[in-house]
C-alpha cells in the first residue's frame, strides 16, 4: 500500500486587471482570494491594477521573481476588447506554456455558457518555477476555473498527478 499525500500550502498571489472596478468592488479577486485560503493556501498578496500590459507584467514579473510563491492567479484583461491585454503582457514571461488549461477551460465554460467561450482567452504557463493562471474577470468564470481545475491541481493529494507535485522538479536543468 501506498502512503498518501500530504495537503501540500502553496503561497498563491491573485491579480486583478480591471479599468472598472475598486478593490471593494472586486468580486471576482474576493472569491479566489477566499476560495484558496479556504482550501488550505495562503495569500502573499493581492493587487488591483488597470489593464495596462507593461504595469501588469512588471507585478507578475515581481511575483515570480520571489521564490517563495508558488502561483499567481489573474482575473481580468483576457477578452477581445482593445484593453484586454493579460496575455499579451505576460506571455513573454513564460519559460513554459501549458495549452491544457486554457483547452480545459473552455470546454467546462462551454458547459455552462456555450458558444461564448470562444471569446475566452484564458491560459497557464510556468514562470521561473511558479506556476501563472490568467482567468476571465467574471467572478463565475473564476468560480468554475477554481472548482473544476485549480482546486485539484493545486492539491497534492489529487490522484494521479497533479501541479504541486512537479514543484520539486521544475528547476531540474
Amino acid at each position: 500500500m501506498t502512503a498518501q499525500a500530504q495537503f501540500v500550502p502553496l503561497k498563491l498571489a491573485v491579480l486583478t486587471v480591471s479599468d472598472t472596478r475598486t478593490l471593494a468592488e472586486d468580486s471576482s479577486g474576493d472569491f479566489l482570494v477566499s476560495a484558496l485560503t479556504e482550501a488550505g493556501h495562503h495569500l502573499h498578496e493581492r493587487k488591483l491594477l488597470r489593464d495596462d500590459r507593461y504595469a501588469i507584467r512588471a507585478q507578475v514579473a515581481a511575483w515570480i521573481a520571489d521564490a517563495t510563491v508558488h502561483g499567481v492567479l489573474i482575473t481580468g484583461g483576457t477578452g477581445f476588447t482593445g484593453r484586454d491585454s493579460t496575455p499579451e503582457a505576460i506571455r513573454p514571461l513564460l519559460d513554459k506554456e501549458m495549452p491544457g488549461f486554457g483547452e480545459l477551460f473552455r470546454i467546462v465554460s462551454f458547459e455552462e455558457i456555450g458558444t461564448s467561450s470562444l471569446q475566452s482567452r484564458a491560459f497557464a504557463g510556468l514562470s521561473n518555477q511558479t506556476f501563472v493562471f490568467a482567468l476571465p474577470g467574471s467572478t463565475s468564470a473564476c468560480r468554475t476555473a477554481w472548482g473544476k481545475l485549480l482546486c485539484a491541481q493545486l492539491d497534492a493529494r489529487t490522484r494521479p498527478c497533479n501541479l504541486v507535485g512537479l514543484l520539486p522538479r521544475l528547476g531540474e536543468h
